[in-house]
């Protein structure tokens, strides 16, 4: 089952999307700039391979919600994120606020 969720933060609108699968669930909080993201993420590949891309996206690791993700330390983020001020160990809803 996926959901997508309105979220508010400081005056704007992102979306939450979580995806339920057998054992496990994604979460994702995005901006139209970037998104933070579970454990499911691999920053070494969007730095590696995607590089070219410039995405900008974080990673926190042991969430199970959505509230979760935003209330947890990023465990690591994009080459591209670090340029926007994102950097491991920022809680994922200032990660967001500086991607808006």
């Amino acid at each position: 089952m996926v959901t997508l969720l309105p979220i508010e933060i400081e005056g704007h609108t992102v979306m939450g999307v979580e995806v339920k699968l057998p054992k496990t669930t994604l979460l994702a909080i995005y901006t139209t700039r970037g998104y933070i993201m579970c454990g499911a993420l691999d920053v070494g590949l969007l730095n590696q391979k995607l590089g070219d891309r410039q995405i900008i996206a974080g990673r926190a690791v042991g969430v199970r919600t959505l509230e979760d993700l935003l209330e947890a330390p990023l465990e690591s983020v994009t080459v591209e994120a670090e340029k926007w001020g994102v950097h491991p160990g920022l809680k994922g809803k200032d990660a967001i606020i500086r991607m808006l």
